[in-house]
């Protein structure tokens, strides 16, 4: 409880909680404000915002309500963002346990499988296996997850290297746990804070390379995403810049909200670090 109140104390976490928030609710609500297609045609073409307020933000080029697609498309931002983060938290986590416990062999093996990843930049190899695979929000959530496990892999390795020889994890071989057991039940957990800690550059780095590839075509064709809707407003950028504006605007608030969360847990971790 404490903690919690440290957080909602800093301007940083007031603010991207709120805007979080925001797009936790946009997305719930997106089934029920507009149920059925989003995609679905809801007027004239092109309409601009504010014109009729059945359809307060306008037409695409289609005729499809902006404003249903951009509630959608919020939904998919939030899937795909936290199932990136996780995916590639645990595998990170794991990797980096593994390799700073057991050491010798098995640590050089996986810390240079772990270089080979960071030396392709991870939005060209999200491409290259979406592009291979074939698009769907499974995909592009692996893509996506194979190119950021790397960071936490490194911190956890470090972690585990400076808790794996105290007093407790010495006692637990003692009494003969097994080495998988130490590692997963008695390090791993109190190597996890600073791991955690990534999970919100994760996160926005996983919205905003989900976006992307949408906007190359990329994306799942079966969902409205924000970058589609970007993608799809550029051929009429001129004659209604809105289109593109609308979802970009949306784009940037999220992870700038991601970000600003992250830092209120930085800092109020801090604040309780100097405390302690």
């Amino acid at each position: 409880m404490n903690r919690l109140r440290r957080f909602l104390r800093t301007p940083e976490a007031i603010a991207g909680a709120s805007i979080l928030a925001l797009l936790i609710v946009m997305a719930l609500a997106a089934p029920l404000l507009f149920p059925g297609d989003p995609q679905a045609i809801a007027g004239p073409a092109l309409l601009p915002p504010f014109q009729d307020w059945s359809l307060p933000l306008g037409t695409d080029r289609l005729g499809r309500d902006v404003l249903a697609e951009l509630f959608h498309g919020a939904r998919t931002s939030l899937a795909v963002g936290l199932a990136a983060a996780a995916a590639a938290l645990v595998i990170g986590a794991v990797v980096g346990t593994l390799a700073g416990f057991a050491g010798g062999l098995i640590d050089e093996v996986l810390m240079r499988i772990t270089d080979a990843f960071q030396t392709v930049p991870s939005f060209l190899l999200a491409l290259a296996f979406v592009s291979i695979v074939g698009p769907s929000l499974g995909v592009v959530v692996a893509a996506i997850s194979f190119g950021a496990w790397t960071g936490p892999a490194r911190v956890a390795r470090a972690e585990v290297l400076s808790i794996r020889e105290r007093d407790y994890v010495a006692g637990a071989r003692v009494i003969g746990m097994h080495p998988l057991e130490i590692a997963f039940r008695e390090v791993l957990p109190n190597a996890l804070p600073p791991v955690l800690a990534l999970s919100s550059v994760i996160v926005a780095a996983a919205i905003l390379t989900e976006a992307a590839l949408s906007f190359l075509g990329l994306g799942d064709p079966n969902r409205v995403t924000w970058g589609g809707m970007i993608a799809e407003g550029r051929t009429v950028l001129r004659t209604a810049p809105f289109l593109s504006v609308v979802p970009g605007i949306a784009l940037v608030l999220t992870v700038l909200g991601v970000y600003l969360a992250g830092e209120g847990v930085v800092e109020s971790t801090a604040v309780r670090r100097s405390l302690s």
